[in-house]
């Protein structure tokens, strides 16, 4: 039986970034994948060709509605989704080769099947559709199995025409109308996705807004965007009924008053939550704890109530985000090698890659009313921006929220062009303790979209926007 001082189960952007970080801490590392490719949900059926996929499309839907306006006359624009899906696939088996490269230059040793627990420190794998296996022996093992999407009472997900997002990635046609149960990151990318390429798109969402869990402003703000894209709205509604009736799918939701409606599309994405992936790890035989939820319980260093064994990711409590995933898999890392690291769990930047993108980190305005936090307020509108209005991106704005006593920045909250790259900045300035007047006084390259984040910041600071 060979034998590890780590064990990593899962591959996905936690587990494999965990793996490396113990391999260059001089730890004897394995890592266990239960499919044939590296990279976890991220890599294959979520971040990264869903990423890929926006791309595509918004690059189509700038030929049909923009180009012109630049001055680039095209005809016979047409959608070659075959090809596009294609593309998509090649971009991912290029980042996940490029997984398995990163586990030979560290020597980490890769096992493909389905790993479990036979006892605390020992890790039986048997490859899919096998009987038999091996097992390995480990001192430490981490936890890094991820999710899987979520569904509600009365929807049954046939992966044909009710579909999860996995499916949406890979299919074969535009749909003519899909509707879309839950207006949250991934319904909005991959509904943003079709409708650019025609689809008549609607959403159907439980509570009053889309992306809840963020700034309400920014839900707003995406919400008129998305209309001019095509998209329909249907809030405060709780879908009872989602049924494939051969080549069309029948959705039928209700409000608080018991009023129903009832949509027809060809397809309907489930796009409800995610939920932790814990089948058959053998938790029960290691002794590992998991809450209400099904989320593995953990201490502040992220181990179980097993020592030695620790969890990170989606299947444990907090935003379930890539990048979240490995932040905590290089602070296991470094835990187990003796070190001190830190995680500011408030300063994990979330985005939502729609056009306009979206992101934020820190406190919403909701949470500091909740919190009773005196605050001041600076934004900046993007159509006030020389840079978004050179290249037509002039939905949205940034919002600074700042401490109205100390001006410490408490949270940005952007929607516009490339927010997902934008917000690093505000990142940084916060995990430094940066001021509004701090940013407001740093120089800004003209002309850029990241100076409206320092026109935000001046707004925060006596109303000194200079450029409205």
């Amino acid at each position: 039986m060979e034998k590890f001082d780590v064990t990593v189960i899962g591959s996905g952007p936690g587990g494999y970034v965990a793996a490396i970080r113990c391999a260059q801490l001089g730890m004897k590392t394995a890592i266990i994948e239960r499919y044939n490719t590296l990279g976890g949900t991220c890599l294959n059926v979520g971040c990264i060709p869903s990423k890929a996929l926006l791309d595509s499309s918004e690059h189509y839907h700038n030929a049909t509605h923009t180009f012109t306006e630049h001055g680039i006359d095209v005809k016979d624009v047409k959608v070659n989704l075959k090809q596009m899906i294609k593309r998509k696939g090649d971009v991912v088996k290029q980042t996940c080769d490029g997984i398995n490269f990163l586990m030979k230059k560290n020597k980490i040793t890769v096992f493909n099947g389905h790993g479990s627990f036979i006892n605390k420190n020992t890790i039986q794998v048997i490859p899919l559709g096998g009987t038999e296996g091996l097992q390995i022996e480990t001192q430490k093992t981490i936890i890094a199995t991820g999710s899987k999407p979520s569904t509600l009472p009365g929807i049954e997900i046939d992966k044909k025409r009710v579909i999860t997002s996995t499916e949406a990635l890979e299919l074969t046609e535009v749909p003519k109308h899909m509707i879309i149960i839950g207006g949250g990151v991934i319904g909005l990318e991959l509904g943003s996705v079709y409708a650019r390429l025609g689809s008549k798109t609607s959403v159907v969402e439980f509570t009053s807004g889309i992306i809840s869990t963020m700034d309400g402003a920014l839900g707003k703000e995406l919400q008129k965007s998305l209309k001019k894209l095509g998209f329909d709205f249907y809030f405060n509604h709780k879908v009872t009924v989602a049924k494939n009736k051969g080549k069309e799918v029948v959705v039928t939701a209700e409000n608080a008053k018991g009023e129903k409606i009832e949509l027809k599309g060809d397809y309907c994405l489930v796009s409800v939550g995610r939920k932790p992936y814990t089948d058959k790890l053998g938790l029960d035989k290691s002794g590992v704890k998991t809450d209400n939820r099904g989320r593995i319980e953990t201490d502040n260093h992220l181990q179980t109530n097993v020592q030695g064994i620790y969890a990170i990711g989606d299947v444990v409590k907090g935003a379930m985000l890539a990048h979240k995933a490995e932040e905590e898999g290089i602070f296991v890392a470094e835990t187990l090698a003796g070190q001190k690291p830190h995680i500011n769990y408030n300063l994990i930047p979330g985005v939502v890659y729609t056009w306009p993108e979206v992101a934020a980190v820190g406190y919403t305005e909701e949470q500091l009313k909740e919190q009773g936090k005196k605050y001041k307020v600076g934004s900046f509108p993007f159509k006030a921006s020389g840079r978004a209005r050179a290249s037509m991106d002039t939905d949205g704005f940034i919002k600074v929220l700042a401490d109205d006593a100390t001006d410490e920045i408490l949270g940005v909250h952007m929607i516009g062009p490339r927010a997902a790259d934008m917000i690093a900045e505000a990142v940084v300035a916060m995990e430094y303790r940066a001021s509004a007047e701090d940013i407001s006084r740093m120089s800004h390259a003209h002309p850029t979209f990241t100076e409206s984040f320092k026109e935000a910041c001046l707004d925060a600071t006596g109303k000194r926007a200079l450029h409205i």
